[in-house]
């Protein structure tokens, strides 16, 4: 399933909790984790003090990197680690591309403020542009890796699809539960003859859909559970993770509501943000 993992990291405590996460996963894939740290010369304090900063800079990451590889090769995973100068995003997007990575795993920025409703800017950068899945592990979560169940939420577009396709993988290499649900929204038409029709339709529509989906992953000899709920699609879909106990979420990065493609979708990042479990996030491919 993977084979090359990439971890970047800056020494922070989200970063820390990702780090666990990520030996996981190369353990349990067999894979090659890279560990990275990028001494960020965007900072404004390296013209302040020059070269100097960069050698500081520098050193913590190659303090930063012994220590998260160290921990790696103490639970028996093959690592490779790389201290680089650059900016942040450029230089892991880069990376991803030049060493054939399969799989990014990274932290979000946490804590009880502000912060926790927002994703890391780099982490957000790295989701939106990255060619290689990219596993985003809240600071909180506890879950462990392999997973018991995968959720997969789907409307049917060319991201969630290839969304589907990732967990059916995951499902078929860690042995779990496939959880394929579509979340109608609640409309905003009343509760009038032409909103019922609409609401029949959409219904026949996702059930025809997951239809497919149990088949493609019965297929690739996967336990599959299908769903459709009602609601607000993360509040829904964050409803689903706790009462079924899902361990991982899988998106596309772009869906029917995601359509300007220089951003987010808007269900994946809202995921992202309030999400209590790991979510997978992989892109569609470009037209």
């Amino acid at each position: 399933m993977y084979d090359e993992i990439l971890f970047p990291t800056d020494g922070s405590d989200a970063a820390d909790a990702a780090l666990e996460v990520a030996i996981a996963v190369a353990d349990a894939h067999d894979a090659t984790l890279h560990v990275l740290y990028v001494a960020d010369t965007n900072q404004p304090s390296l013209a302040r003090i020059e070269g100097q900063v960069q050698d500081v800079l520098e050193g913590e990451g190659r303090d930063i990197v012994d220590e998260a590889a160290s921990r790696a090769r103490r639970a028996g995973v093959d690592t490779v680690d790389d201290v680089i100068q650059g900016g942040p995003s450029r230089t892991i997007l880069t990376y991803v591309d030049n060493r054939g990575i399969d799989l990014v795993v990274m932290g979000t920025r946490g804590g009880r403020d502000i912060e926790r409703i927002i994703l890391g800017s780099v982490t957000e950068r790295v989701v939106r542009n990255s060619a290689a899945p990219v596993l985003v592990v809240p600071p909180e979560s506890d879950h462990e890796y392999p997973p018991d169940d995968v959720l997969v939420g789907t409307d049917g577009s060319e991201g969630s699809e290839v969304a589907l396709g990732e967990g059916i993988g995951i499902g078929a290499a860690t042995g779990a539960t496939l959880h394929v649900v579509s979340v109608v929204e609640s409309s905003g038409l009343g509760f009038d003859v032409r909103s019922e029709q609409l609401s029949a339709e959409r219904k026949r529509r996702d059930e025809e859909m997951l239809a497919r989906a149990r088949e493609r992953a019965e297929d690739g000899g996967v336990a599959v559970e299908t769903a459709i709920e009602e609601g607000d699609v993360v509040d829904t879909l964050n409803e689903y993770v706790a009462d079924h106990g899902v361990d991982l979420v899988v998106v596309g990065t772009h869906g029917r509501t995601g359509i300007d493609r220089r951003l987010l979708g808007s269900v994946t990042e809202n995921l992202m943000r309030s999400a209590s479990v790991p979510v997978l996030s992989i892109r569609a491919p470009e037209e």
